[in-house]
């Protein structure tokens, strides 16, 4: 059995008006794992986007059209947020990821 792929977490924070574009940047840049939004203190997640981009990332933003759409609708609503970016520490890790089922979990709050 092989171990889970490394990831390693980046932070930031931007402007709501900002989000979708530093997000869109992110995404051309690949090897993302998934996308975190939170509110400017930290405390509330108010999006989570897991994405496996290894593959996809050369293919355009197109793909990605209804998550971006979704980070759109937080950034009018939020004048300023903390993004978390996770990313795949071997971006060959991603294209690993991408062949097997996709494990969904969901909080029930």
């Amino acid at each position: 059995m092989n171990p889970p792929p490394r990831s390693f977490f980046e932070e930031f924070t931007v402007a709501g008006n900002k989000l979708v574009e530093k997000v869109k940047e992110i995404l051309e840049q690949g090897n993302v794992r998934r996308v975190i939004i939170k509110d400017s203190t930290g405390q509330r997640t108010l999006l989570e986007v897991p994405l496996t981009l290894g593959v996809a990332a050369g293919a355009g933003l197109a793909w990605f059209a209804a998550p971006l759409a979704a980070i759109g609708a937080v950034a009018a609503l939020v004048t300023q947020v903390r993004v978390i970016i996770e990313r795949y520490e071997d971006p060959t890790d991603a294209e690993a990821e991408n062949k097997g089922p996709t494990l969904i979990e969901i909080d029930e709050d």
